[in-house]
């Protein structure tokens, strides 16, 4: 009898201990897996890496640019076009190297000796970018007819805007800027804002009636730009009546006269100054010569609807996340 009690207690005994381990097995499984659940969005993004990513190949007119492969983020950065490249900043993407000439004010930390010189917007240094060896090279519509050579040296990107699909188009490089450098959040957040900014100054325009010419104004010329054009978002995204329906949208506009501009009799005047753009330190007769008797006869002139865009911004750098809302910022101006 006394046996068969101690064998009853030892078999207890064993179960609360087998019993106690057990617990502590499927809590520790269960904290495991908590951990796992528990892990940062962000760490499990970056796990999931997107490349190799591929950037199909675009056709800009005539000019044709092939699809491109990348294996990894890249880090030796080239960039000719100054709207990816403010992009590019906005994002906090860093860079190696750029054309330094002309680099608009607001960017101004890009011309430090820090980064290298790349030669003009239309005229590559080839010889200091290959010596950069860099892992890619962002281009635009100036520097199209230098794309196989610089092709040779890096994959190289096209990242123009296409004025005739503004918004689509701006939206897709803006998108492609965050994939390329794990920024995805941040350029859809930034292109959200820059949106709302759009809907802002369509709100302004959608009940006024005021119609309105653009004119680039370069060294006592000008050219007129409509829909469709460089400068035509003005009235196709953001909703400013055309003075004149019937311009040609091309890349430098059509041949204008101040002449024209008093016959066309615009409400608004928007002027670029190609001159202040060019050449920022230098002086720009521009507003000398728009504002003379021929123009003064005109709605704008009379009601004080003459605006000069900041030319910096239109004419160098357009397509970025800043410039473009400094544009609509600009436009803006004329309807407050």
């Amino acid at each position: 009898m006394k046996n068969w009690k101690l064998l009853t207690v030892l078999m207890a005994m064993m179960l609360l201990v087998l019993a106690a381990c057990g617990s502590k097995d499927d809590a520790k499984k269960e904290d495991t897996g908590s951990k796992t659940d528990s892990k940062p969005a962000e760490e499990q993004k970056e796990e999931a890496s997107t490349y190799p990513i591929t950037i199909p190949a675009i056709k800009d007119g005539e000019d044709n640019f092939k699809e491109v492969t990348l294996d990894k983020i890249p880090e030796n950065v080239v960039v000719f076009d100054y709207g990816f490249l403010d992009t590019l900043d906005a994002l906090d993407v860093k860079i190696a190297g750029l054309p330094q000439k002309s680099v608009p004010e607001y960017l101004s930390k890009y011309t430090d000796t820090t980064y290298v010189n790349v030669g003009s917007l239309k005229e590559p240094d080839f010889e200091a970018i290959s010596s950069m060896n860099p892992d890619i090279i962002f281009i635009s519509g100036r520097q199209a007819s230098a794309y196989d050579e610089l092709s040779k040296i890096a994959p190289t990107v096209y990242v123009g805007v296409d004025d005739k699909n503004f918004v689509e188009s701006f939206k897709e490089k803006t998108e492609l800027a965050g994939k390329i450098f794990g920024k995805e959040k941040e350029a859809a957040d930034a292109f959200a804002a820059y949106e709302a900014k759009v809907e802002e100054v369509k709100a302004k325009t959608a009940s006024a009636e005021e119609k309105a010419l653009i004119v680039l104004a370069n060294e006592g010329s000008l050219s007129a730009y409509g829909p469709g054009s460089r400068f035509g978002v003005i009235h196709d995204v953001y909703g400013v009546k055309a003075a004149d329906e019937k311009i040609e949208a091309s890349t430098h506009g059509a041949t204008a006269s101040f002449e024209y501009v008093r016959d066309t009799n615009p409400d608004i005047l928007f002027v670029v100054d190609r001159d202040a753009a060019v050449n920022p330190e230098g002086e720009s007769g521009t507003k000398a010569a728009i504002e003379n008797e021929i123009v003064g006869a005109t709605n704008a002139a009379k009601n004080g609807k003459i605006f000069y865009l900041d030319p910096q911004v239109w004419y160098l750098s357009g397509g970025g996340l800043t410039s473009e809302t400094q544009k609509v910022d600009d436009v803006l101006k004329a309807f407050n």
